[in-house]
């Protein structure tokens, strides 16, 4: 099996996320914090690093899934995999946003610990934090042989389970709800520690964000170095006020629409025969839980707004974009730990992107709109015109000017 984190023929897939996203539509602390990055894979890694910070911040904000009407909170729980010297360490910035929230309210939980020390500290916090560690080598170092008890534990942790331990000096501590975020970067061999092989139940509750990695010498430098310090200090206060407005209400459900809910699952449902086809039943679970991820981001995307009751459809069209791109980059880890990495992983395509175009358009819209949505999603000029002939065609939008068009209501 090979040690490195080659990418299996690049040009068959697309595992840019940000390419995909409209950035103006995205919160405002969000978009801020990407001026930080210096080249695509900075943008992605910055992107998929903020949502984790920012889950942290979200306490007492939930929502029910599955037919037990479980509940989830904000907190993802991300590896960032990438070779050295690839740009993982602009995921840095984060814990210096995060950190202005846990100078008022205590998150950070060191991953530098044993696996006692770590449950303590957890448990201390009433089972709530952020993990960050930007080296993984604590992964293999300091884990140590404690590995399988931390994977057995954020195994749960990431499904907010009661986690526990009973010892002879300290008798027995129970933590009923966990709610850790938790972000690492490392290598391929160190993310290989956590996750020994694909049939380990973590695999499919750890996002993984795979790292093409570009030319290092390519960069360009768009941010000041003063910036580099206010701007993680000025979404850290957003956050701040944020934890503090959720802080102290009691917890308080957060939904999507039906009409998200039924496009979520036939969107998943689509791209499970595909997936299972390609990659086999042992992707399974990971394309079963990604829905959770979907809504957890979409989550903290409507809370970043300062919206606490209802997705709105842009946050929800912007999380199964990048929940759609995550499921390829956990494919891409899924080859590598089966050692197939030279095997073509696969192109998935956005739920009826026609519908998806359609939605994301203003009741009253120009050409020139309509082409910057079809291109923040892919689709090619002549496509989106032919499909809004169409909508003129089938009575969906009314033409009122040159280049002017109408949603019919």
């Amino acid at each position: 099996m090979s040690n490195s984190t080659q990418t299996p023929r690049e040009e068959q897939v697309n595992l840019r996320i940000v390419d995909h996203l409209d950035k103006q539509s995205l919160p405002e602390p969000v978009q801020e914090m990407l001026t930080l990055a210096s080249t695509p894979d900075e943008e992605d890694i910055l992107l998929l690093s903020v949502l984790t910070g920012a889950s942290a911040c979200v306490p007492n904000l939930y929502f029910r899934y599955g037919p037990t009407a479980k509940r989830y909170y904000a907190n993802l729980q991300l590896f960032v995999m990438a070779a050295p010297a690839s740009g993982k360490g602009i995921a840095g910035q984060v814990q210096n946003m995060v950190k202005v929230v846990d100078e008022q309210h205590s998150l950070f939980i060191p991953g530098d610990s044993t696996y006692p020390a770590w449950f303590n500290a957890l448990y201390e916090q009433n089972g709530c934090g952020y993990m960050h560690e930007s080296e993984g080598s604590v992964i293999t170092d300091i884990w140590g042989a404690s590995v399988m008890n931390y994977n057995t534990a954020l195994r749960k942790v990431a499904e907010h389970e009661q986690i526990s331990r009973n010892r002879v000096l300290t008798g027995k501590m129970v933590i009923e709800c966990p709610k850790l975020s938790m972000l690492l970067t490392g290598t391929f061999n160190q993310y290989r520690t956590l996750v020994p092989n694909v049939e380990n139940g973590y695999f499919s509750r750890l996002l993984t964000l795979f790292v093409q990695g570009t030319n290092p010498f390519s960069k360009k430098y768009v941010t000041s170095l003063s910036a580099q310090s206010v701007i993680p200090e000025k979404v850290g206060n957003r956050l701040l006020e944020l934890y503090e407005t959720l802080h102290q209400d009691e917890e308080k459900e957060w939904t999507l629409t039906q009409e998200q809910k039924d496009m979520l699952g036939e969107h998943l449902e689509t791209e499970y025969k595909t997936l299972i086809m390609m990659l086999g039943q042992n992707f399974h679970s990971a394309v079963v839980r990604m829905a959770i991820q979907i809504e957890r981001i979409a989550m903290i995307l409507s809370a970043l707004r300062g919206n606490l009751e209802v997705c709105n459809d842009e946050d929800f069209l912007t999380a199964l974009m990048i929940g759609n791109k995550l499921l390829q980059h956990m494919a891409m880890a899924f080859r590598l730990i089966e050692g197939d990495a030279q095997r073509a992983i696969p192109d998935i395509k956005p739920l009826d992107q026609r519908r998806i175009l359609f939605k994301q358009l203003k009741n009253e819209y120009d050409r020139k709109t309509l082409l910057q949505e079809a291109k923040a999603q892919g689709i090619a000029v002549r496509t989106a015109d032919r499909w809004n002939a169409d909508w003129i065609e089938t009575g969906q939008v009314t033409k009122q000017s040159h280049n002017t068009f109408r949603k019919v209501a």
